[in-house]
C-alpha cells in the first residue's frame, strides 16, 4: 500500500471488514493512505483481509453486539495509530421474517447491530476526537475528522425487513443529531443508504451463504425471485459491486466531503423503495 495519498496520516476504524462492502472501503481507505482496523465477528475472512492489506491493517475480531466490543475496538485502534481520524460503522446483516411470525430475538438483534453497536463505538470515541480537536484549536488549525454511519434504502420501508429497516432508520437519527453536536469540533457525520449490492446479503439463499458468528451460523441471502425483482427496480440496471457502493463510503471520508454534514446519500444507481425517506 502507498505511504502517501489523500489520506495518508489518517487512522480508520470500518466494522464489518471482512467482506463485502466493509473490505471494499477499508480497501480504499488503505491505497489512499490510511492506516486502517478491520474490525469483523468472523476471525478467518478477517485475517485474510488483514494479511491482503498488510501493514497498513489491524485486525480486531469482535461480535459488536457486545457490549464491551465497541469500545474495545475504538481503544485497539487508538492504541496501534496514536489517534482516530475515520469511522466507518459498517457492520450488519439482515434476519427476515414476516411481520407477525417475527420474535423479540430477532426485532433486538437488528436494532444491537445497526444501531446499538454504532453508538456505542461513536461513544466510546468522543473523548478522543473531542482531545484531537481541541489540540487543533490550540495549535491555530482546523482538520476535519469524519464519521460514515451505513444505512439502506430499506428506511424507505421494505416487507419482510421491519427489523433491519427500523436499525437502519436509527442509525440516519443518530447520525443527524450527532453532525448538529459534533460540529464544534469539526467531525463530518454522514451516512450512506446503499440499495442492491452484490454481496453475501442479497445473493441468493443458500446452504452455504451464512455468517459465522462464533459458534453460531445466521442464514444469509434472498430467494432468488427478490433477486430477479430487485434488479428491475434500479434504473443503471445491475446491482452495484462492493467497490462501486464503497466509493460513497470513501467520498465522505475525504477532504472533499469537509463541507458535507449531517446528511443522507443515497448510493443506489436510483433504486428506490417508493416510499419517502
Amino acid at each position: 500500500m502507498p505511504l502517501g495519498g489523500l489520506l495518508a496520516g489518517k487512522a480508520a476504524i470500518v466494522t464489518g471488514a471482512a467482506h463485502g462492502v466493509g473490505l471494499a472501503a477499508a480497501t480504499l481507505l488503505a491505497e489512499h493512505g490510511a492506516r486502517v482496523l478491520l474490525a469483523d465477528v468472523e476471525e478467518a475472512a478477517l485475517l485474510s483481509a488483514k494479511a491482503d492489506l498488510g501493514d497498513a491493517a489491524v485486525a480486531f475480531t469482535a461480535d459488536l453486539s457486545d457490549p464491551a466490543a465497541p469500545g474495545a475496538a475504538v481503544a485497539a485502534a487508538v492504541d496501534s495509530f496514536g489517534g482516530l481520524d475515520i469511522i466507518v460503522n459498517n457492520a450488519g446483516y439482515n434476519f427476515n421474517a414476516r411481520f407477525a411470525d417475527m420474535s423479540d430475538d430477532a426485532w433486538e438483534r437488528m436494532l444491537a447491530i445497526h444501531a446499538t453497536a454504532p453508538f456505542r463505538l461513536l461513544r466510546a470515541a468522543t473523548p478522543h476526537l473531542a482531545l484531537a480537536a481541541e489540540r487543533d484549536r490550540a495549535e491555530g488549525r482546523e482538520v476535519f475528522r469524519k464519521v460514515v454511519n451505513v444505512s439502506s434504502i430499506a428506511v424507505m420501508g421494505s416487507a419482510f425487513q421491519a427489523n433491519y429497516a427500523a436499525g437502519k432508520a436509527a442509525v440516519v437519527g443518530l447520525t443527524k443529531s450527532l453532525a448538529k453536536e459534533w460540529g464544534p469540533l469539526k467531525v463530518n457525520v454522514n451516512a450512506v443508504a446503499f440499495g442492491s449490492v452484490d454481496t453475501r446479503l442479497t445473493r441468493p439463499r443458500t446452504p452455504d451463504n451464512v455468517l459465522q458468528a462464533g459458534a453460531e451460523q445466521v442464514q444469509l441471502g434472498l430467494s432468488p425471485k427478490v433477486v430477479v425483482e430487485q434488479s428491475a427496480t434500479i434504473p443503471l440496471g445491475r446491482f452495484a459491486t462492493a467497490r462501486e457502493a464503497a466509493g460513497g463510503v470513501f467520498l465522505l471520508c475525504t477532504p472533499w466531503s469537509d463541507w458535507i454534514t449531517g446528511q443522507l446519500l443515497f448510493v443506489s444507481g436510483g433504486q428506490t423503495f417508493g416510499m419517502s425517506a
